[in-house]
């Protein structure tokens, strides 16, 4: 049986310390998976904003990529953010010379604060090179209204983005519905291009929500990795993006970042503990 497992996130650097490659390897370190990382550009951010972007280069990124392909074969990997049209070509091109699979692509487009993190014209760039390489796409709600360029205020609209999506090639669609604050519940959907699923949890009135895509879908890519199905996969990061916002940190004068111990405390028995 195997013991070891690898899941490797490409994606931006978060000085922070809340979101991107930061919240990606501390939630697959408490999952108990070993985490590699191919960073896509640095980000001067805190949980006012963010501050710069400097981007990689396309020598930079590929040669990350071909150091983890050339000699660490990771079980599951994901995408946050990626930038630029030139950045998704050569992820999605290095994805098919290694045969990644597992892939969760995290349409990162906004930061919390407001500010783009991804480049208009790249947006295309998402939809024909990496969605059809997608096992799972975890858009949230003002994501799924630009990939799909329709308005999304209804369930039903839900279901029809998520269709679209799956159409675009993506084999699963986790849309998650924590923009949507009518609610006392936040509502995800997972389309399965049969099945609509829906999964509810209550909603927490907090400011520390940054980095809960992330985190989310880093949950996910976990579990992937150490071959969990892909539903119980979902189940598994919902209850640690939740526990994660309950439990909080309240750190930052912002958006402040999720309690990534929160879960595994849990897990122990420890509802609640100070920091």
């Amino acid at each position: 049986m195997k013991s070891i497992y690898k899941a490797l996130t490409i994606a931006g650097s978060d000085s922070g310390g809340g979101a991107g490659i930061q919240a990606d390897m501390k939630t697959f370190q408490e999952l108990s998976v070993y985490g590699m990382s191919a960073i896509t550009a640095v980000t001067a951010q805190n949980t006012l904003g963010v501050q710069g972007v400097f981007p990689m280069s396309a020598e930079a990124l590929t040669m990350q990529l071909d150091s983890i392909g050339s000699d660490l074969e990771p079980d599951a990997v994901k995408t946050g953010m990626l930038f630029s049209g030139e950045i998704i070509r050569i992820v999605a091109a290095k994805v098919q010379q290694y045969h990644w699979s597992n892939l969760v692509i995290d349409p990162v487009m906004v930061a919390k604060g407001g500010s783009p993190l991804l480049q208009q014209e790249a947006v295309q760039s998402v939809i024909r090179y990496l969605l059809p390489l997608a096992l799972i796409t975890t858009p949230n709600l003002p994501e799924a209204e630009i990939l799909t360029e329709m308005s999304i205020r209804t369930l039903s609209d839900r279901e029809e983005a998520a269709r679209i999506i799956h159409q675009m090639g993506s084999r699963y669609v986790v849309m998650k519905g924590g923009h949507d604050a009518s609610t006392e519940q936040v509502i995800d959907l997972l389309y399965d291009g049969h099945d609509y699923i829906y999964m509810e949890n209550n909603r927490i009135e907090t400011r520390h929500t940054h980095g809960t895509g992330c985190t989310y879908s880093a949950a996910i890519t976990a579990e992937l990795a150490k071959g969990t199905s892909v539903l119980e996969a979902i189940q598994i990061a919902k209850s640690f993006i939740q526990a994660a916002i309950e439990d909080q940190l309240g750190i930052g004068a912002g958006h402040g970042p999720t309690n990534h111990f929160a879960y595994q405390k849990r897990q122990r028995g420890e509802n609640h503990v100070s920091y």
